[in-house]
């Protein structure tokens, strides 16, 4: 799978500037079957949500439809929306054709108050694109290390992918990269880390946008606090002698509840 990584600067609440820099620097990119974007790609991480969230409908996931179709690939990123009366940070997955999957992050960051204004997810979510099963997380997650365990069903892991879109901060970047190391080696798997640069009214962020593969083996990194794009492959190949060779997934403790 062809797969493309956007280490974006998201204009704080500004969606029609976050969304027309997102649109230039995917000018001249090679073809793919997945763009990933940052957490809250189109407004900046929004810990009081009332000002910037999009109805499930709006204009972000628009965006991402149109982008997909006219590519003819898979686009996921993290919006805030409103949802029946709650906020929800909501990572959405928007198939070639338009169709939507989605999940709702689950771990809020209640150091910033994330968990005063928005309503958890309460289940894990796995699509299935050009062979691979990927898991949806978003930020925080990364911290948990239960809730994205890969687990053995009907002799297969649950996926071979994790994307974790993000806007982690410059000051906790080393636990950033170390984490991503760890959840691709424990769970025998492909970890993309999505990350915006730039800065927000609290924070820097640094990016350290980066793919992983099944041995902790680092496939490719963003430079660091500029704009960047990782365009390459991964192959459900390559996994599969992997994980024949080093079968370590069989060996997992089983009594784990989600």
């Amino acid at each position: 799978m062809r797969i493309t990584l956007l280490q974006t600067a998201p204009e704080w609440g500004n969606p029609e500037k976050s969304l027309d820099d997102a649109r230039r620097m995917l000018m001249g990119s090679k073809p793919t079957d997945l763009i990933v974007l940052p957490e809250m790609f189109s407004t900046g991480f929004a810990p009081s949500p009332s000002e910037v969230a999009e109805p499930e409908d709006g204009q972000s996931l628009a965006w991402m439809k149109e982008l997909a179709t006219r590519r003819g690939c898979a686009v996921a990123g993290s919006v805030p929306v409103h949802v029946e009366g709650t906020y929800r940070n909501r990572f959405y997955f928007v198939y070639p054709d338009g169709n939507v999957r989605f999940y709702d992050k689950h771990h809020l960051f209640t150091f910033s108050g994330e968990h005063l204004q928005y309503t958890p997810g309460q289940e894990r979510v796995i699509v299935e694109h050009e062979g691979f099963r990927i898991l949806l997380q978003v930020c925080y997650d990364l911290r948990f290390p239960i809730f994205s365990r890969n687990r053995i069903v009907a002799g297969q892991p649950d996926f071979d992918l994790i994307l974790y879109v993000a806007s982690w901060p410059q000051q906790r970047i080393e636990a950033w990269d170390a984490l991503l190391r760890a959840r691709a080696v424990e769970n025998v798997c492909f970890v993309a880390g999505v990350n915006r640069v730039g800065k927000d009214p609290e924070n820097l962020f640094s990016g350290h946008t980066s793919l992983f593969g099944p041995n902790g083996e680092i496939i490719s990194i963003c430079k660091e606090r500029v704009l960047d794009i990782i365009e390459t492959e991964i192959k459900k190949s390559y996994l599969d002698r992997f994980r024949e060779t080093f079968p370590s997934l069989n060996d997992a403790d089983s009594q784990l509840v989600f």
